[in-house]
Order: structure tokens, then sequence, then C-alpha cells
């Protein structure tokens, strides 16, 4: 179920307060749009600066809205093994499909400390998927660590931000054909699905939902011709949306598309005024914008 293009949901609010109605018009969107599964409460969730409690209810609120149509990978990641615990344990309870767990950042923890990490997240009985993002946590799961965790029932997947492609045949002969690889990076996704993976959990889906969901089903029928067209429209809103935080660069997209308010939380701000306008004219070459 795990596959495709999987937004990585931003986190709507009004005046600094949770934006629960739009949240719901969002997952409605994207289910007419063919967005093939939602990622709430990651890092483009802006998860750093949700109460526990406003990230249970983004969870919550979210397969709620869902109503069973797409499955939903609850962002559950902490670099504190009990809080990432309860997180899981929330997510299960609410109804998650799986829970996207990153490795631990700031305390750098070895690879053994990586295996007792995640091992304590899968006992708890929820489909757990890896986030390995080396470039924010500072510390990196490497294929063999990968494999043995593989072997645990419940840990199915792994989302890889290391925009390395050899990675993903590497992981498939440590953890087999089956293990799930999405990606983690909107431009590299054609190449990481033709060497094995199966889609990206993305920001840029955010902005352009029915456009990343297209190339994905397109590459995993094969049809990469068709996948490299899309691309071509999409490269230059990958950038530009990136030129800041993603995050902030993807809500000003939805402000432009009338879906979403560009409000975020500090230590993030607004992007600046000549990304704005780099953003605009990259959804306008995507032919999201007249």
């Amino acid at each position: 179920m795990i596959k495709g293009s999987l937004p990585a949901l931003v986190t709507p609010f009004q005046d600094g307060k949770l934006d629960l109605d739009t949240l719901k018009k969002l997952v409605d969107w994207h289910v007419d749009q063919g967005t093939h599964g939602l990622v709430p409460v990651g890092t483009t969730g802006e998860s750093p600066t949700l109460s526990h409690s406003e990230h249970d209810t983004v969870v919550a609120t979210v397969i709620e809205a869902a109503a069973g149509r797409l499955p939903v990978v609850a962002g559950a990641g902490s670099n504190n093994t009990a809080e990432t615990v309860r997180l899981v344990k929330a997510a299960k309870a609410a109804g998650a499909t799986a829970a996207l767990v990153v490795t631990p950042y700031y305390n750098k923890p070895t690879q053994a400390g990586l295996i007792a990490h995640f091992m304590a997240a899968a006992d708890c009985g929820l489909p757990i998927i890896i986030y390995n993002i080396p470039g924010r946590s500072v510390v990196d799961m490497t294929p063999a660590t990968m494999g043995e965790l593989a072997k645990h029932e419940f840990i199915v997947g792994v989302k890889d931000a290391t925009a390395d492609l050899a990675r993903v045949p590497a992981q498939r002969l440590t953890c087999g054909a089956d293990f799930i690889q999405v990606s983690g990076e909107d431009p590299t996704a054609i190449g990481f699905n033709a060497q094995g993976g199966v889609g990206c959990i993305s920001v840029t889906a955010n902005v352009a939902p029915k456009l990343c969901a297209e190339m994905q089903e397109a590459t995993l029928n094969g049809d990469y011709a068709t996948a490299l067209t899309i691309s071509d429209r999409l490269m230059p809103l990958h950038h530009a949306v990136f030129t800041e935080p993603g995050l902030c660069g993807a809500k000003y997209g939805l402000s432009l598309l009338g879906m979403c308010r560009d409000e975020v939380r500090l230590p993030l701000v607004g992007v600046t005024d000549p990304t704005k306008e780099k953003i605009r004219a990259a959804m306008v070459h995507a032919g999201l914008l007249n």
C-alpha cells in the first residue's frame, strides 16, 4: 500500500493555532488529485514546533479525514527513544497505516544504538518506515544495519534521503527486494525508482499533487519517457521550493493556489520576495498557474 506519491503534508496554521478545517480540505484535495498516501507531522509538517497534543491531533485529523481512502504514514520521530515509542503507540491507536521514524538526531547514536532504537519502536506492533536523512540527523544508517532491522516483521521500509542512488540496490541486497524503498529527495525520484524504489515522500507534491502522482505512476509502469516529460515540468519547482526551507516554500505555493495560508512557526519565517517570484515562475512553468 505504501508506494507512489506520498506528500509530506504541511500543517496549516491560523494565527498561531492549528487550522484543522484547512487540513481536512487538503486531505480531500489530495484524494481528488490522485495522491497515493499521506505523511503528516514530518519535518515538512513542522513537527519540531508542535506540542505533543498538537502532534497527536494532526495525526488523528488526517486519518479521520482520509477515511480509509489513502494510507497514512504518521511521523513519529524523536531523538528520545521513549518519546518515539509514545508517538508510535499514539499513531497505532489513531489507526495509522505505518509510522515514519527518523534516525535520532543530534545525539549521534552508533549503529548498535540505531538498532536498539528502531527495535523498540517496532515492538509497538505498527509497521515502521525508517527515515534515513544524515544531512539533518548527522547520523547515517548503513545498508548492513538496515538489513539487520529488516528482519523485524514490523520494520517494512525506508525513506531514503541520502540522495545516493547507489543505496537503493545496496539496500535491496541487505533488506530484500520486498523491502519498501521510497525516496526523500524530489529531484532524484525518477532515478530512485529506476534503481528499485517504489515512490517518493515528497515536498513538491504538496503543491503539485496530480503531476507528482502521474510521474510516480509512470515510473511504476516502466514508462520513463512519460515520467521524464513530467519531471521536466516539475524540476524548476523542486529547486524553487527549496530555495529557502522547503516547508516554507510549499506553504507559499499552496497560498498561491488558495489552498493554505503561508503561515509558519518560528524559528522559520515566510519566504523572501525573490523566492516568492521564483516559486511563482516555477508554478507557471509546471502549468499550475497562468
